[in-house]
Formats: structure tokens, sequence, C-alpha cells
């Protein structure tokens, strides 16, 4: 190979190398800033291809996409000075590029921690105006929004980035004072149960006196009607062996006796000890073909 050939390789090489230095794409899912030695010239690098100077320029580039930084869990205290264990994160990206590499170098990690320390202060604030219910449950969507807004203000003014949203994913109580609460919360509702017992059985006394009282009425009621309809059953058959008496007092006297001698000599073995000439033998005494007792 000639030295010509030589020369003119090495100088398509170079241009080549000077060519790919030259040019650069920034992706549509990307943000960047061009540098000149290490100064900001372009702070919002749109997306497509692009020149720069070689060895002059440089292009710094960062994920224009939205980003999540998951903060630590940090204890706060309520408006009742109540202690709260916070878990949060919040959605992010770049916004302002030039501003979003001045103050954090373009390195996601270092911004990702100024954030954290952002939503923490904010948590703070936030948490230290309310109660335990209202961050639990009463004020947790408008704390969140209060939050984003504020946070968004901060980190854009000074980090450059948009914060999107902000949710907190859990609120706990310390473990240093959690067996406490449970310790009361148990003995509350022990004592709640206690007293739907005792009122349980209060109840079930009166139920079961007001039971046993209608029972007793309701005995009390049958057994007078029951001494009623004997009382009356009682006068119709006096009345009844009344006038059969009246009808002929001598055959009721004589069928009565019978009913009484039989009773009497059912048994053999009985003993009757009595005088002969008592009233019980008198339809006995001087009985004949065609007599009559006396």
């Amino acid at each position: 190979m000639s030295t010509r050939s030589t020369v003119i390789l090495l100088l398509v090489a170079a241009g080549l190398f000077v060519l790919s230095n030259s040019l650069y794409v920034i992706k549509e899912t990307e943000r960047g800033v061009l540098l000149r030695f290490g100064e900001v010239v372009i702070g919002d690098l749109k997306p497509g291809l692009h020149f720069k100077i070689p060895f002059v320029n440089n292009v710094r580039r960062f994920d224009g996409r939205v980003l999540t930084v998951d903060a630590q869990p940090e204890r706060f205290l309520t408006q009742e000075k109540k202690a709260l264990v916070v878990d949060s994160f919040a959605k992010w990206r770049v916004a302002d590029t030039q501003k979003f590499y001045t103050a954090t170098n373009g390195e996601e990690a270092r911004a990702n921690g100024l954030l954290a320390q952002r939503i923490n202060n904010g948590l703070r604030n936030q948490v230290g105006v309310r109660t335990v219910h209202e961050v639990v449950s009463g004020e947790r969507d408008q704390l969140m929004e209060e939050l984003k807004v504020n946070l968004n203000k901060v980190a854009l003014d000074e980090l450059g980035v948009e914060v999107v949203d902000v949710r907190v994913k859990q609120v706990d109580l310390p473990t240093d004072v959690s067996d406490a609460v449970y310790r009361r919360m148990n003995a509350e509702r022990q004592k709640e149960a206690q007293e739907h017992r005792s009122q349980g059985r209060e109840l079930a006394e009166g139920i079961k006196a007001a039971a046993d009282r209608e029972v007793t009425v309701i005995g009390a009621g049958a057994y007078r009607d029951a001494e009623q309809i004997r009382g009356e059953g009682d006068a119709q058959a006096t009345a009844i062996y009344a006038d059969a008496y009246n009808q002929d007092p001598e055959f009721y006297a004589f069928t009565r006796s019978l009913k009484a001698y039989q009773d009497t000599f059912r048994s053999k073995g009985d003993l009757l000890v009595i005088q002969p000439d008592s009233e019980f033998f008198q339809y006995l005494k001087n009985i004949g073909p065609g007599t009559r007792p006396e």
C-alpha cells in the first residue's frame, strides 16, 4: 500500500471518528443538556438528532419518564402528640432539565434522596396539624393532595422536577407503643363485652320473670275456671241426686244401703264390729216374700 493510500485511509478514519463524536440522538424517553467544558450551553435538548463540537461539547442524558421515589418510613407526631409511623412514596419526572442538572448533577439517586427529605418534611408539617383519626382516615386524601401541591412547588423551584403524585402507603403505631395500645384496646373491648353480657343477663331475667308471671296468671285462671266448672258440675249432680231422691226417697235409701253393703263385704278378711239392731242392717232384718223393710 502506498503512502498516499495510507494517508487517505487515516483521513477517512479521522473523519468518521470526528463525525461519530459530533452527532448524537436524544430519545423520546430522555431529556438532556449540552455542556461546553462543563458549562450548560443548551438547557433542554429536544428529542431527535443533534450536532456538537467534539472534545468541546458534552451531552448529559436523563430519564424523562415518570420515576418513583420510595421514602423510608418516618415517625411523626400528631396534633395530640401521638406518634405515628408513616410510609409513603412519590411519582416525579424532570421538568426543568438545566435546573435538575445544576441541583443534582444529573444523578437520579441524589434526586431521590433530596425528594425523600422534602417528602418527610412535608409529611411532618401535615401530620402535625391533624389528629390520628384525620391522618388515618378522616382527611387522608386531603393530606396527600396538600402535600403534593406544596412539595411540587418546592421540588420545581429547587430541583427542577415535577411531583406527579404523593401517596401514603401505610400508617402504623410505633413498636414501643403499639403493644400498650393493643392492651388498652383489648381491655376496652372486654369491658364493653362485659357490659353487653350484663345487659343480656338483665334482659334475660326480665323475660324469665315476665314468663313466670304469665305462667302463674294462666295457671290461676285455668284453676279458677276448672273450679267453676267443677262446682257447676257438682251443683248439677247434687240437683239430679236431690230430684231423684225426692221422687222415691225409700228406693234411694235402699240403693245407697246396697252400695254400702257391697263396699263393706267385698273383702272376706275385713272385720266389722257393729250392733245387730243398727240402722246399717235395717234392710237385712225381717226380709221375706211380700215384706217391706221398716
